[in-house]
């Protein structure tokens, strides 16, 4: 008797699983009973954003079904008539959604990038006037020209004197938040220097970030358990939210009495610091449309900008620097461009260019943005709509409905790029006369696009220009044999085992 109900329990099990496997034949993932399509995400979340590719090849918009006790549902797409409905033509209907501020909010609180409507416009309008200033843009490109002089360079030197190995994703990781720090902060952290010396709040973000993704396939009563237990990917990122926010109050209360030490406020047309907490200190109500300047919007605000200027930045530079070192005939080509376009320096300042001097290489800026197409820094983003929606794709969508779009996923998409889409290929950006092609920002959302478009890309550009000629003029990277490299589980596109390299003095 045991037996037989054994059997039919079985019996009935294997009907039960394939009743699901007809059902999810159509579907780019096995759908099953109880847990939906939660285990084949399981299962690949250490490929996550190849898996992702390989799902939306198969079908360019589809809806992920979580387990039927959790609200994990949402839209995927990498079709760009989708992102540019939402991003442009209807984005006053797209916020960021409330799944959004329940991951990121932890870390970057109310700033620019979790806030909405007129807080955001605000926001947006208060960077853009700082990017914009005169004396912000001095700091800027003296500071990453300085970086690069006494910092990056220094240390090539060093490594390639000794014939050392060295991960190049940590120093660009370094520079990025040296660089990053002086122009928000104001402050020096000085953590590119030969020691190499390791800083805990330097090291917050990637423990933050790799939570983050967790926090995206892990149902949300699943991560709030842990963070309620404070154990697991939880436990670390609480641990790093802390040090990262101490680190920033620090600075804030430094910047503080700096500024009331001086007594007098700060003319537009005084010679000395122009960074962001400076900036934000001396603006008044008129400019900040009300906002509240505290401590916490400070914070909040500075949070948000070293995540957009530093981990971002450092991710596409390692990308950029391995793709050359597996594509000597690119590297060549930029090479003799610079050769070709910039004046003749001396070997002792090859790295010290203009931001003017570095905007005539086209096929560098070519590279660069092969490099965003193929390994986009941030590899996905979310929306949400605020009243029911269809998409152009046909999909129809409501206020609880969250849709992903994968711009790793649309970087490798045929129907975009074309057949050779999977190619590192700088020449499809510039046109017959030699100049750049503008390609619709819906379709390389690499700086977003629409009124939520990134406002330092100009900035982004021209940093990793003069970054890359002073590499490339000065030394020749080489990959340490048999290091592997692949996409990090993390909310930025980082190298999961670093960017370990020998370089060597380039011969002129």
């Amino acid at each position: 008797m045991t037996i037989g109900y054994l059997e039919s329990f079985l019996a009935f099990l294997c009907f039960l699983l394939l009743w699901h496997w007809r059902q999810s034949r159509n579907l780019p993932m096995m759908k099953w009973p109880l847990l939906g399509m939660l285990p084949g995400l399981f299962c690949n979340v250490h490929r996550i954003h190849h898996y992702t590719t390989q799902l939306l090849k198969l079908c360019p918009t589809f809806e992920f079904k979580g387990p039927w006790f959790t609200s994990a549902n949402f839209l995927i797409t990498s079709d760009p008539a989708n992102v540019r409905y939402m991003l442009s033509k209807n984005f006053s209907n797209f916020q960021k959604g409330s799944n959004f501020k329940k991951i990121f909010g932890e870390v970057l609180g109310d700033g620019i990038f979790t806030s909405e409507s007129d807080s955001w416009a605000t926001q947006r309008r208060l960077i853009h006037s700082v990017l914009k200033n005169g004396r912000f843009q001095q700091l800027f490109e003296k500071t990453t020209r300085t970086k690069v002089e006494k910092g990056l360079i220094p240390i090539l030197e060093h490594v390639s004197m000794l014939g050392l190995e060295v991960d190049m994703q940590d120093l660009f990781s370094r520079f990025t938040f040296d660089n990053t720090c002086i122009l928000i902060l104001g402050l020096d952290p000085g953590i590119l220097s030969i020691e190499l010396r390791e800083e805990s709040y330097a090291k917050a973000f990637n423990e933050i970030e790799e939570a983050l993704l967790y926090r995206h396939v892990l149902p949300e009563s699943c991560w709030k358990l842990q963070k309620w237990l404070q154990i697991g990917k939880e436990k670390k990122m609480s641990g790093a939210v802390k040090v990262l926010e101490d680190f920033v109050f620090q600075c804030i209360s430094l910047k503080q009495e700096t500024l009331r030490g001086k007594r007098t406020r700060i003319k537009e047309d005084e010679e000395g610091s122009f960074d962001f907490l400076t900036a934000f200190m001396e603006k008044d109500g008129e400019l900040t449309g009300g906002l509240e300047i505290s401590d916490k919007f400070l914070k909040d605000t500075a949070i948000n900008l070293l995540v957009a200027g530093q981990d971002t930045l450092s991710a596409a530079f390692s990308w950029f620097f391995w793709l050359i070192a597996t594509h000597p005939l690119v590297e060549n080509k930029i090479w003799e461009e610079i050769k070709a376009n910039l004046r003749e320096k001396d070997e002792e300042t090859w790295w010290a260019f203009s931001a003017q001097e570095v905007s005539k290489l086209v096929y560098l800026h070519g590279a660069l943005c092969e490099t965003l197409r193929l390994f986009p820094p941030v590899p996905f983003e979310h929306k949400a709509p605020v009243k029911a929606d269809i998409l152009p794709s046909g999909h129809k969508i409501d206020p609880d409905t969250e849709v992903l779009f994968s711009l790793y996923a649309m970087g490798r998409m045929e129907d975009i790029w074309g057949p050779d889409c999977l190619e590192f290929k700088p020449e499809r950006w510039i046109s017959e006369r030699g100049e750049i092609v503008h390609v619709p920002s819906h379709k390389f959302i690499a700086f977003n696009a629409g009124p939520r478009s990134c406002l330092g890309k100009e900035m982004t550009f021209t940093q990793m220009k003069i970054v890359a000629i002073a590499v490339i003029c000065n030394y020749h990277v080489q990959l340490v044999e048999g290091h592997p490299v692949s996409p990090s589980i993390s909310v930025v596109l980082h190298m999961r085992h670093g960017l370990k390299v020998r370089v060597s003095k380039r011969r002129v």
